[in-house]
């Protein structure tokens, strides 16, 4: 399974988060103590909001630990909202294209979990999609084809129905194939100015998911603690959804 951060507050160089706590992101892609694989080393990625309407967006297949251009971006980059994750994979290739998180226009998305019996369902679910969005997919993995139906599904419109919308149809495809496998969905979204991460599965047991605000307000949302001030994070539950906006952090329940 893999890892990733969000963080939405005052403008941070993302080296704050991605390397320099004791249990960083980097540090987690050796040294992950909350997943089902210590070692995510399939690639990793970042994203984030600039100046610019659409995010910047950076992914190597290196290991995390193993590239210094990482070290060096999140030393300069400056971000008021961005992502980071590293990923392990669940049985795609290991390309740039494969690495979260995903762009589309102003949105940002990345995903730690999948979809049971992949290869089983692939096909079907890919052929729901429009052909410009069919078009528009670079990657193989099941992650970026949750992202474009989400699209497909007014992502825009209503972010929180188009993820309800498209696991729901995951999961009548999964049944219809006979697979017994879970569908496992911790995730976050943003579109630049709002946070929507969620933590799900058709079974009991989703990945994890905290989040922590300081005084001044800024947010981090993150697979796992970053650090063992185990007091000042607080665990997402299980089936439910964070959203962070102008009128502050909310979670509500969420089931598929």
């Amino acid at each position: 399974m893999c890892r990733w951060l969000a963080y939405h507050g005052e403008p941070v160089y993302l080296s704050a988060l991605v390397t320099q706590p004791d249990h960083s992101l980097i540090h987690q892609s050796l040294h992950a103590s909350e997943a089902k694989t210590e070692t995510n080393g399939d690639g990793f990625g970042l994203g984030w909001y600039g100046s610019r309407d659409v995010p910047g967006l950076y992914r190597e297949i290196l290991p995390a630990w193993n590239d210094d251009n990482l070290r060096h971006l999140a030393d300069q980059i400056q971000s008021r909202l961005f992502f980071a994750h590293v990923r392990a994979s669940t049985g795609t290739a290991t390309t740039r294209a494969n690495c979260h998180p995903f762009t589309w226009n102003n949105w940002l998305f990345m995903h730690n979990g999948q979809i049971g019996g992949y290869g089983k369902v692939r096909r079907a679910l890919e052929n729901r999609l429009p052909d410009d969005l069919y078009a528009s997919r670079l990657g193989t993995t099941d992650s970026e084809l949750l992202f474009k139906l989400m699209i497909m599904h007014g992502l825009e419109q209503d972010p929180i129905e188009a993820v309800r919308t498209v696991l729901e149809m995951t999961r009548d495809e999964m049944r219809k194939a006979g697979i017994e496998s879970a569908l496992r969905f911790t995730a976050c979204l943003s579109d630049g100015e709002r946070i929507f991460a969620f933590r799900c599965a058709s079974d009991d047991a989703p990945p994890t998911l905290y989040h922590r605000r300081n005084l001044k307000g800024d947010l981090i949302v993150v697979s796992e603690p970053l650090d063992d001030q185990t007091e000042c994070w607080n665990s997402v539950p299980p089936h439910h959804t964070l959203c962070a906006d102008g009128d502050g952090v909310h979670i509500k329940p969420f089931s598929v």
